[in-house]
């Protein structure tokens, strides 16, 4: 039987949603990640790093955007020691400038996607997937990287019924 694993990257805490800052108890992406599960029955890891980005929303995007340029790999809490033996991977994540945070590409260098299938999903707010799927494909080579769903973030609580039609 084929396993699944959802991984993901989200941020509770200050957000911005519908054109204003709010605080969020748990990150859209998570509520995103969490309703696939319970769709799918799929084992779930969430990115958390090892240094969080600043509780200001202002300031954790400004943090983003010098990763994003400076092409960092952030590091994260309790890495899986492996994903042999999952066969598809259902990827979430923020878009942070145009792509997913850096914490995510960390995430796909540090293991073989070789013959597994990827599922991206994103929650934005009016930005979709930008480049994010292209970016996957190019890290991980001899993966089957399907087409991502991109949620705006504000409606995530509605979004059931599209993610089970993605799914």
């Amino acid at each position: 039987m084929a396993k699944e694993l959802i991984v993901y990257f989200s941020r509770k805490g200050n957000n911005y949603v519908n054109g204003s800052i709010r605080n969020l108890s748990i990150g859209n992406t998570e509520v995103a990640a969490k309703m696939i599960q319970e769709l799918s029955g799929a084992d779930m890891f969430q990115i958390e790093p090892v240094v969080e980005y600043a509780a200001d929303y202002n300031e954790c995007t400004e943090q983003a955007q010098r990763d994003k340029r400076a092409n960092t790999r952030p590091e994260f809490k309790n890495a899986p020691k492996d994903i042999a033996e999952y066969d598809t991977i259902y990827l979430g994540y923020p878009n942070y400038w145009g792509t997913m945070p850096m914490h995510v590409w960390t995430f796909l260098e540090k293991y073989d996607f070789t013959g597994k299938t990827i599922k991206p999903f994103c929650t934005h707010e009016g930005s979709g997937l930008g480049s994010s799927e292209r970016d996957i494909q190019k890290l991980c080579l001899g993966a089957k990287v399907e087409t991502g769903i991109a949620i705006h973030g504000a409606e995530v609580s509605r979004s059931k019924s599209a993610i089970e039609k993605w799914l």
